[in-house]
């Protein structure tokens, strides 16, 4: 059960790998039209950089591949604490739904991005990791010395 528990974690690394991908394949052709390319870009340039030059919408995938790089680093501690201590199935369960909840939040931030919606994926998928984060204090709590 301790890899069941781990392979909603392994999707949403390679999820997050994706959304590079997107998030690349939109901004540097973006990036060419508007700057000229990688080659003129600025000394030091970061991506915050290219707000307000590129396109929102194209910015959006930025924004979501910052967002996988957050939160989700809490979901992938609370899986590994589960997978060792106690991988129970509602645990499975809910892995799986915050990993299924997080891609349909980046999909339709990176193409929709109605915030009203955006923030109810957001809160419902919080609301998964919250519920693994007791079930992991339980876990290491009540775990034998």
């Amino acid at each position: 059960m301790q890899a069941q528990m781990l392979a909603p974690a392994a999707v949403l690394v390679a999820w997050s790998l994706i959304m590079l991908v997107w998030m690349a394949a939109t901004r540097l052709p973006a990036m060419g039209k508007v700057t000229g390319g990688l080659k003129n870009a600025p000394r030091g340039g970061r991506g915050q950089n290219l707000e307000g030059v590129l396109p929102d919408k194209i910015n959006w995938k930025a924004h979501n591949y910052a967002h996988l790089m957050e939160q989700p680093t809490l979901f992938y501690a609370v899986s590994v604490i589960l997978a060792i201590l106690a991988p129970s199935p509602l645990a499975i369960l809910l892995a799986w739904i915050y990993v299924g909840l997080r891609i349909v939040h980046s999909i339709w931030q990176a193409t929709v991005n109605i915030v009203a919606v955006r923030f109810l994926l957001f809160i419902t998928s919080t609301l998964a990791l919250i519920a693994l984060a007791v079930m992991a204090l339980i876990a290491t709590l009540g775990a034998p010395s």
